[in-house]
């Protein structure tokens, strides 16, 4: 992991545990999810990639209202239907 990208991804969000999760969840969106970085990064490390997004204001996050919680389905900020992201095994 590039310190420097974390370090500016966390001006951004400064919460460590909120951070951590949303670059994890968009690293994975890289990895399976069939998501293209939306920035040009020196690294191939996909957890870099988040955090730069992140750090460039390309990338953010929402909580869900309770019922979008419970449903189990993911949350778009955009409004937008999520993408559906093959869970392992089907």
């Amino acid at each position: 992991m590039n310190n420097a990208y974390l370090a500016r991804a966390k001006k951004m969000i400064p919460d460590p545990q909120i951070l951590s999760v949303v670059a994890a969840k968009r690293a994975k969106q890289l990895a399976i999810g069939g998501a293209r970085p939306m920035i040009k990064c020196d690294s191939e490390n996909l957890i870099d990639v988040a955090l730069l997004e992140i750090a460039e204001g390309l990338l953010s996050y929402e909580f869900g209202t309770p019922g979008e919680i419970a449903s189990g389905l993911p949350v778009v900020a955009d409004g937008s239907e999520p993408a559906e992201i093959p869970v392992d095994g089907e």
